[in-house]
């Protein structure tokens, strides 16, 4: 079932199948009843969870959305689905790497999709704080990861879905040179498990420049749901899945990309750490 689900999603994302109304509805169908499946067989709690809790694409409010806004919040639940599809199989993972504290970084290849990442890390901090940081405080990650330039939020519609542009930065070296990407962004809070998913979309405010090779992602998905042992701390999962373009060698992009995920979650502590300490320091 899930190879067939994964070629319905991924027909959904060219940009000139969108629009057909009777694929999407067969997808989302698919999709339907292969997390009825995976709840019934008890791979995933909060696979259980987000699917009780909300009816995610049916949740769309459409007279609430200009057609433009309406094609770019269902990229954004569209990108979420096929996210949550391939984080439920927990069957064909390869390890990548593992640190010295337990950061691990997986991949698989999925039909019609390409090789794909997944990042599992506990961290410290609450998810609500992880949360806040991550989508609230956005645009300032190029102040902490070395490994972005710049966030920039071209557009934000509803509580829910924003298009943003992120530039990256050369890897050390310049084995890669820096891309940018114009990625839909649809952040929800569902219950205890709180969401970030994106995809690869066009905005007219940002259209490709030729001083910059566009890159594309998607489906990429932060989870974070309270730690079993200790709900203080945050289970944190990144699934990534990018075309950088380019002429680069397979085993260098992924070297690269599993390198930028252990990477991340670093800066990220790092980042938390940090603003704690800020926030307990004495005022002078």
């Amino acid at each position: 079932m899930l190879p067939a689900t994964f070629k319905l999603c991924a027909g959904i994302s060219y940009r000139h199948m969108r629009n057909m109304t009777g694929l999407r509805k067969n997808a989302m169908v698919a999709i339907h009843q292969e997390l009825n499946r995976l709840t019934d067989s008890g791979h995933s709690n909060w696979i259980s969870h987000v699917h009780r809790r909300s009816s995610l694409l049916g949740s769309i409010k459409e007279e609430t959305f200009s057609k433009e806004e309406l094609s770019y919040v269902r990229q954004g639940e569209e990108a979420l689905q096929r996210a949550i599809v391939i984080l439920s199989d927990q069957e064909g993972w390869t390890v990548e790497t593992v640190a010295a504290n337990g950061d691990k970084v997986l991949s698989k290849t999925i039909p019609d999709i390409g090789k794909v990442f997944k990042l599992e890390v506990v961290l410290e901090q609450h998810l609500h704080s992880l949360y806040e940081e991550l989508v609230g405080n956005m645009e300032q990650m190029g102040e902490w990861n070395p490994h972005v330039k710049q966030v920039k939020i071209l557009q934000r519609i509803g509580p829910e879905t924003m298009v943003t542009h992120e530039i990256s930065a050369d890897t050390p070296g310049n084995v890669v040179g820096a891309r940018d990407f114009v990625s839909v962004r649809c952040a929800k809070r569902r219950g205890s498990t709180c969401f970030l998913a994106g995809t690869s979309t066009q905005h007219p405010k940002m259209p490709e420049q030729k001083s910059m090779i566009r890159a594309e992602n998607g489906p990429t998905c932060i989870v974070m749901k309270p730690c079993s042992e200790d709900p203080n701390k945050t289970q944190f999962t990144w699934l990534l899945n990018v075309d950088l373009k380019g002429w680069i060698p397979k085993t260098i992009i992924n070297k690269v990309l599993s390198q930028t995920q252990v990477d991340f979650a670093q800066h990220l502590r790092q980042r938390m750490a940090n603003s704690v300490s800020l926030e307990t320091a004495p005022v002078c």
